[in-house]
């Protein structure tokens, strides 16, 4: 059974991931508005009515500030840490929200959703994989370092969302207040696009299909400079860059990996983050 996978949205005013089989479907965050949601999905041929959960991985606005109209408009359960909850101020219904630590994987139909912790500014910050019949996706951004537990889960990954947030050179150069470059780049911020090289590079499994660079910044980074980097490493990878401002392409993993449908044009002409 394949696993298709889309970025709804990528970057710092919105993320939503998007991972299913031809039965059960998750989001990975919904920074989105619902509206907006339903939208793209529409767009994709995608029916919300396959979406089984909802996975935060942490509470910064931006994968956070769609999920209470999402949640209670289509009986969403919500997985978050109880931290997550608090900080991030989600007013949901409590039997909707579901906790889950990183010991133990979340059964979803058939999707095998396992959680673990990373470096990022957040109260109690998580990336996931998701695994259906051996095939494995990662959704990995807001990193603020390449530790060992994202090397160890991106090796596994047959199709992965991967963090390249900023540009070394642009972001010294650029306008941002010193307080926020050093942030960005600190080891609890994002991931620069020569750390993500490097996981690619270094890490990168022989079966891995399909790479979606991510979290893009608008003021720090492009989507050609950023696309052409990993594209002279790729191999037999397909590199897609994830738009802040449109859905990309569905893409099917463990099948020929052709996009499921294209109804939006691929992300490399994202002209925008942080």
């Amino acid at each position: 059974m394949s696993l298709f996978i889309t970025s709804l949205n990528s970057g710092s005013n919105g993320n939503c991931y998007y991972v299913g089989n031809n039965d059960e479907a998750i989001l990975v965050d919904a920074g989105i508005s619902c509206r907006e949601t339903e939208k793209r999905m529409k767009r994709l041929g995608l029916s919300m009515q396959r979406v089984k959960a909802i996975f935060v991985s942490h509470e910064h606005s931006d994968h956070i500030k769609g999920i209470p109209v999402l949640a209670r408009k289509y009986s969403l359960p919500v997985y978050i840490t109880a931290s997550t909850l608090q900080h991030g101020g989600l007013i949901l219904d409590r039997d909707q929200v579901i906790a889950f630590s990183d010991t133990m994987p979340v059964q979803i139909g058939a999707l095998s959703v396992k959680a673990f912790t990373k470096q990022h500014d957040a109260i109690e910050p998580h990336s996931f994989t998701i695994t259906c019949n051996d095939i494995t996706v990662g959704v990995f951004t807001d990193i603020g370092t390449p530790c060992n537990n994202l090397v160890q889960h991106f090796r596994q990954c047959h199709a992965a969302f991967l963090e390249a947030n900023y540009d070394t050179r642009m972001l010294d150069e650029g306008r941002y207040p010193i307080f926020l470059k050093n942030r960005i780049r600190g080891g609890q911020g994002h991931l620069s696009n020569a750390q993500a090289l490097e996981v690619f590079i270094q890490h990168r499994p022989r079966f891995m299909s399909h790479l979606l660079l991510a979290h893009l910044s608008k003021e720090n980074n492009h989507p050609q400079l950023v696309h052409a980097l990993f594209t002279a490493h790729a191999g037999n990878t397909h590199i897609t860059v994830a738009s802040r401002y449109e859905e990309t392409p569905v893409y099917t993993i463990g099948g020929n990996g052709a996009p499921e449908r294209h109804m939006a044009t691929p992300a490399v002409t994202q002209t925008s983050l942080f």
